[in-house]
């Protein structure tokens, strides 16, 4: 599936060119006008004179769907930005879009098809861990580039992902000493998705814990994708007590977890114990209800309620496209950094190709994200800011605390893994 570039006088492209003229990567270096396809593309890739091909690759089928689609949407949203703005080296940006269908196979095939068969420049794409791992052998073997949205577990970095999401010490520590600090946490409870994030994160959660909070895990359950009976646990925790519950329960599973915790009669708005999720953003809530919800807390680096200019102006493209019901979480935001990331390192290295664009793009920074700032590290990875967000009923976070300077990113860090 493919959708037609904007035509030059439609409404679309004038509201876009009106409303978000300035939304530019703050760094686009190099040279940036108008080349030959042979000037800025001798590696066969789907480049043509006035076009280029990229491939959003995400699951708007199946249990995943209910946190991918705000991914695609959020990339659909930039290109359109960015082609009324007049594309990338002179180029408009076409898209070929496929469904992963929550599938680990499914993405890898549909990987290879978008880099053998369609020759994309760029992929922006997965979101669970599970999915990243099945793509990254076909990215490496065929040399293409993958813009990773997903906040996940670390211990990885490649030379052909950009992951726009936070890694672990970014999120996970910082959420950790924060439920220690503010809400005085001694005791935890582990629970997740029974696939390589939620156990990995929870791996570094347990150290973290035990080696340097002095506090003790009670408990560490998973379940499968999909799961949807969570009453043995809840009593569990109902019997076990502990401080906190750290969740990195995802997709659809999430509907039933919270609303079977407020049918157990635990209220969350006491926090006794803390609900603190790593997974659950304004997407997953509008399915979950805040009404089921209220009172938890996230860790993340993005929500929807950050007052500042650039993220004022995101919501509000968000909406006109998408409709005022709609909602925006922090995947659904890193999503969106993606392919003005990529705009920025391909016009600073006045190239598509694969290894220039690869090149280029550590220290790109994005003044204009609306998260706030952010810049690539050498590693790959994003500098951000980390946040605590407090759901309320209307679906939204009400950020509580922000950590006061970026936080570099160490997909590898001493002593977790």
């Amino acid at each position: 599936m493919r959708d037609k570039k904007a035509t030059t006088h439609s409404p679309l492209r004038r509201r876009l060119l009106k409303g978000f003229i300035a939304l530019q990567a703050a760094v686009v270096l190099g040279n940036a006008s108008i080349a030959s396809a042979e000037e800025v593309n001798t590696t066969g890739l789907a480049v043509t004179e006035d076009t280029v091909k990229v491939g959003i690759l995400h699951s708007i089928t199946g249990t995943m769907a209910i946190s991918e689609t705000g991914s695609v949407q959020a990339e659909k949203l930039a290109i359109d930005q960015i082609n009324a703005m007049g594309g990338v080296l002179g180029r408009q940006i076409e898209y070929i879009q496929e469904d992963g269908a929550s599938d680990w196979p499914t993405f890898a095939e549909k990987s290879r098809k978008l880099l053998v068969n369609d020759k994309v420049a760029a992929v922006f794409g997965c979101w669970t861990s599970a999915s990243r791992k099945a793509v990254l052998p076909v990215f490496e073997q065929y040399n293409g580039m993958l813009y990773y949205p997903t906040f996940y577990e670390g211990l990885e970095e490649s030379p052909n992902v950009i992951y726009t999401g936070q890694e672990a010490t970014q999120q996970i520590l910082e959420g950790l000493d924060w439920a220690s600090r503010e809400k005085g946490a001694k005791t935890f409870y582990l629970l997740g998705s029974d696939y390589i994030w939620p156990r990995t994160s929870n791996k570094i959660a347990r150290k973290h814990i035990e080696n340097k909070l002095g506090a003790k895990v009670l408990g560490e359950e998973y379940y499968p994708l999909g799961h949807t009976q969570f009453n043995s646990v809840i009593n569990k925790i109902k019997l076990r007590k502990p401080d906190v519950v750290f969740i990195s329960v995802v997709g659809g599973s999430n509907v039933a977890f919270y609303k079977q915790l407020k049918a157990a009669g635990i209220d969350m708005t006491q926090e006794k114990p803390l609900f603190v999720t790593i997974s659950v953003t304004e997407d997953e809530i509008l399915g979950i209800g805040g009404e089921n919800i209220d009172g938890i807390y996230a860790s993340m680096k993005y929500f929807q309620s950050l007052p500042n200019d650039n993220n004022q102006a995101f919501v509000k493209a968000f909406k006109e496209k998408y409709g005022d019901d709609i909602v925006i979480g922090d995947v659904t935001q890193a999503a969106y950094l993606g392919p003005w990331l990529w705009k920025a390192a391909v016009e600073k290295a006045g190239s598509f190709d694969i290894d220039k664009v690869r090149a280029a793009s550590p220290e790109i920074e994005l003044t204009t994200a609306p998260e706030g700032y952010v810049r690539i590290h050498e590693n790959h990875h994003l500098w951000s800011k980390t946040r605590i967000g407090k759901a309320h009923t209307d679906g939204q976070y009400e950020v509580v605390y922000e950590s006061a300077d970026l936080i570099e990113p160490n997909p590898f860090p001493e002593g977790y893994q």
